[in-house]
């Protein structure tokens, strides 16, 4: 067994993201125009966890290149096909199909950091006969569920113009172009993620290094994705909490709710993070379980 699964976390953990969105889009919806991702029935922002995971491998990327076990799997105009090969190349000498396909696992894990963290689909180690199902498919210790706003949102659609043509048909009549542009005016999201310590030791090898760069990676994921479409979107809190066992010693609904989120009294309609009122409960924690606020913007 590779060393990594002997240096694996030894605790479970919950977090809490707090994050906000000034004059921008976090997360366009492509069935809709990309238009900032709603639900529709109360009109509550969404953001997704695929749209977070990204943010966290482009830091990684860009914190740990070049660094040993730190390659990202899934990233920009890449052929996963071909990242396949990486583990298929290191095992193709062994002939036992279960010995070959936890060496295939484990060499994807130790090269890949997404595949540490967030496990991942091989395609092309999943059709391969002469290993087993479960070498394509890794489940990952990291889970995010899906970001929500603290209130409804009012996304607005700026109209803007261009003075470039795009075709010469429309140059011949035509000296400007008109396009949109959607955006939240303000928003204040919640997003919630798990890290499980069982699925760390026994698949992943996910350790307390990568733990280190992974928190690293939220704290400065949105410095290090600047966009004009998704307008001024800041870290505005990063609380977890830690058990003192792998299966853990609470639930998680019960820790998240310790994390209230209420607008100011006499805020007609918040457009700044001081609007909000953020209160973190760390009273009479359960047995067992620690409360680190690892950042909070200060009033």
């Amino acid at each position: 067994m590779n060393n990594n699964y002997f240096n694996a976390i030894a605790n479970r953990y919950e977090f809490v993201l707090l994050y906000d969105v000034e004059n921008g889009n976090p997360n366009g919806d492509p069935d809709a125009g990309n238009m900032p991702r709603m639900d529709p029935e109360t009109g509550h922002g969404i953001v997704t966890d695929v749209c977070i995971k990204r943010k966290i491998r482009n830091y990684v990327e860009t914190r740990c290149l070049g660094k040993p076990g730190f390659d990202i799997y899934v990233r920009q105009d890449t052929i996963l096909n071909q990242q396949d090969q990486r583990g298929l190349e290191a095992v193709q000498d062994v002939k036992e199909k279960n010995e070959k396909s936890t060496g295939f696992r484990e060499k994807m894990c130790e090269t890949f950091f997404d595949i540490r963290a967030f496990g991942a689909v091989m395609t092309t180690a999943a059709k391969d006969k002469t290993l087993s199902n479960v070498a394509g498919q890794v489940r990952g210790p990291i889970q995010i569920a899906f970001g929500r706003s603290v209130e409804p949102i009012a996304p607005r659609e700026i109209t803007i113009t261009r003075v470039a043509i795009t075709t010469e048909e429309k140059g011949a009549t035509a000296s400007t172009e008109m396009g949109r542009k959607s955006i939240v005016p303000y928003g204040l999201y919640l997003q919630e993620g798990y890290i499980s310590a069982n699925l760390a030791r026994t698949i992943t090898g996910f350790s307390n290094a990568d733990l280190e760069v992974f928190w690293d990676a939220l704290l400065h994921m949105f410095d290090d994705d600047r966009s004009a479409a998704r307008g001024k979107m800041a870290l505005r809190a990063l609380i977890v909490f830690r058990h003192d066992s792998p299966l853990g010693n609470a639930h998680a609904h019960k820790l998240f709710s310790r994390v209230n989120v209420t607008r100011k009294n006499g805020v007609a309609i918040p457009r700044k993070y001081e609007d909000y009122i953020v209160a973190i409960d760390t009273d009479d924690v359960p047995a067992g379980v620690s409360v680190e606020v690892k950042y909070q913007d200060a009033r």
